[in-house]
């Protein structure tokens, strides 16, 4: 973990490697404009950057090549997902100086990677996200990057400047590695901005921010501590982190127990995980209880059973995946004084100061909304700044849509109500109309649930 601080941006241009990747076989010139001032476009602040002038910047043209990770995106979308195309433009793919070398991306074994796309028709706007999970800067190309492309935004995501089951290793205290998520988000979009001024002319009229999990919880943060560089964002099911909780380490060692044989279902209903939601447990108890409890504790609480997961989650996905026995009789409310200080380094508190919309489905087994989106609901209200929120329960959404493919007859993509918030969101903060007031929208009993989402649609009875 190193920040490049203060870096000019003549210096930083001068500082940068800056290579053409070639234009993928068979590709043909798109109009006379097609990547217009390639050449002089840079990323301040990039020790490498690498630029390609591309026919189609969605994942149905990058598919298959360097150009985006279609693995890291595996079960963020539900298999029958459409997807815009043929969005000619310029990719600049680099990173930023840091000291961590978890992402193997393009053989760089460097962190702070990013990805900056600039379509040649550009509507004057600018979309930023960080990676969700553990994941790197490709994950949400098919879930955001597609859709605000075709729409004519310039589109920025970072890594978030570690990643990966061991991100826990970066930095030297207690809660560096998160911390340095809102670092690269902030320093991405000052980046980009200035990316865009060079490439169309002037700077974005508008800039979003917006994620999924993690990249939600750096839309909270941003809004929070970085209301001048954005316009608004879109949450979607964004990670709550409070000095006192709840977050994940309040719920999730209830689940750990319940594998273990020492917690009953009534014990995770205590700690917030909905009713009705049972039958996703199996899964979330293989993929992500165990291993979310240990990687994040041992962020924020290394001193605790140091010797799981020690200086490594794993080398197979077996060991990765694997809970930590100590991990069920966790209890954060026990633990010393210095992990909640720990926490409160990348604490939410409530205070946007942009507006803000926040999916969140009512079946996530990860992090359930009532220790999460409902919680921030809440604070968001106590700190004056209700106006600027808007608060949508998803009926049938889960934490990630692709575990809509294996019960299409109990879960929704949220997808589609995410790509109607985004709208949503534009029209609130560029004409000035309000959005729904908050609700559950509900889920239909027939129709196109997996590209179609009304917000105004309620519950059904």
């Amino acid at each position: 973990m190193r920040l490049s601080r203060g870096v000019p941006f003549v210096a930083a241009t001068l500082m940068a490697a800056a290579l053409t990747w070639p234009t993928p076989v068979g590709a043909t010139p798109v109009g006379e404009d097609h990547c217009a001032r390639q050449e002089r476009v840079r990323i301040p602040g990039a020790a490498l950057q690498q630029s390609a002038c591309l026919p189609d910047l969605t994942t149905t043209g990058l598919a298959g090549t360097p150009y985006t990770d279609m693995a890291d995106q595996a079960g963020l979308t539900a298999a029958g997902t459409r997807v815009p195309s043929g969005v000619p433009g310029i990719q600049i793919d680099g990173y930023f100086p840091d000291s961590s070398r978890f992402n193997a991306t393009h053989g760089w074994k460097h962190d702070a990677q990013f990805v900056v796309r600039l379509p040649d028709r550009w509507n004057g706007g600018l979309v930023v996200t960080g990676a969700p999970g553990t994941r790197r800067q490709y994950a949400t190309d098919k879930a955001i990057s597609d859709q605000v492309l075709a729409q004519g935004y310039a589109y920025a995501a970072t890594d978030k400047g570690n990643n990966g089951s061991d991100f826990y290793r970066d930095g030297t205290r207690p809660g560096d590695a998160v911390a340095e998520w809102n670092t690269r988000t902030t320093q991405l979009t000052r980046a980009a901005r200035q990316a865009v001024a060079q490439r169309y002319g002037h700077l974005p009229r508008r800039t979003y921010i917006t994620g999924i999990s993690n990249g939600g919880y750096l839309t909270r943060w941003q809004l929070e501590n970085h209301p001048e560089l954005y316009d608004g964002g879109v949450d979607w099911e964004g990670a709550l982190w409070t000095a006192d909780g709840p977050h994940l380490l309040t719920s999730l060692p209830t689940t750990v127990a319940r594998m273990a044989g020492s917690a009953r279902d009534e014990d995770l209903y205590a700690v917030g995980f909905a009713r009705g939601s049972e039958f996703l447990w199996p899964y979330h108890e293989k993929a992500y209880w165990g291993v979310t409890q240990k990687i994040y504790r041992a962020e924020f609480d290394p001193s605790y059973a140091p010797g799981c997961p020690g200086p490594s989650a794993g080398t197979t996905p077996e060991q990765i995946l694997a809970p930590c026995a100590e991990d069920a009789t966790y209890d954060y409310a026990s633990r010393p004084d210095s992990v909640r200080r720990a926490v409160a380094r990348v604490a939410l508190t409530g205070r946007i100061g942009r507006p803000l919309i926040t999916l969140h489905g009512d079946l996530d087994a990860l992090l359930p909304k009532a220790a999460d989106s409902d919680v921030y609901a809440r604070m968001v209200g106590s700190a004056g700044r209700g106006s600027l929120h808007r608060y949508y329960t998803i009926e049938g959404g889960t934490h990630v849509d692709g575990l809509y493919d294996s019960h299409p007859d109990r879960l929704r993509p949220i997808l589609p109500c995410y790509r109607s918030a985004f709208e949503a969101l534009v029209s609130w903060v560029e004409r000035d109309v309000r959005p729904p007031a908050d609700r559950t929208v509900g889920r239909p009993a027939s129709g196109d649930v997996v590209d179609s989402c009304a917000l105004s649609a309620p519950a059904r009875r």
